[in-house]
């Protein structure tokens, strides 16, 4: 079978479209004016952390019924550098910094959240792709 020269221009579109795609959802989320950090244990919001300047390094310790965890701010991110859980995947995640991104620990019934306020002032909320990342 031969490619004809309509297959090649068919081809040449349809991948120039799918780049406007991927450009245009990469940018979707990016329009907030300020994030901060959710500390939600048992579902309850138990502290809400603006990011700043003087915040960075600055670490806070979880302590509830169901365990102890600490936190640390980073610049624009935000990590678990210890738990007494026995298998450590909060620890072991690493960092975040995009809104919609959460650290989980199960044992211990927190989550740590980034949110983000956009322009108008409303609470964004994460969409499906934004958890796809």
């Amino acid at each position: 079978m031969k490619t004809t020269r309509g297959d090649k221009v068919l081809v040449v579109l349809l991948s120039i479209f799918s780049l406007f795609i991927a450009i245009y959802f990469a940018n979707l989320g990016t329009k907030y004016s300020e994030k901060y950090v959710s500390v939600q244990v048992n579902g309850e919001e138990i502290k809400k952390i603006q990011f700043s300047y003087e915040m960075i390094g600055k670490t806070y310790e979880i302590k509830t019924e169901f365990g102890r965890n600490v936190i640390e701010l980073g610049e624009d991110s935000v990590r678990v550098i210890e738990a007494d859980c026995p298998d450590q995947l909060d620890v072991k995640q690493g960092a975040i910094s995009r809104p919609g991104q959460l650290l989980v620990c199960l044992p211990n019934r927190l989550i740590v959240e980034i949110k983000a306020e956009n322009e108008k002032n409303e609470e964004n909320q994460p969409t499906i792709d934004s958890y796809n990342y």
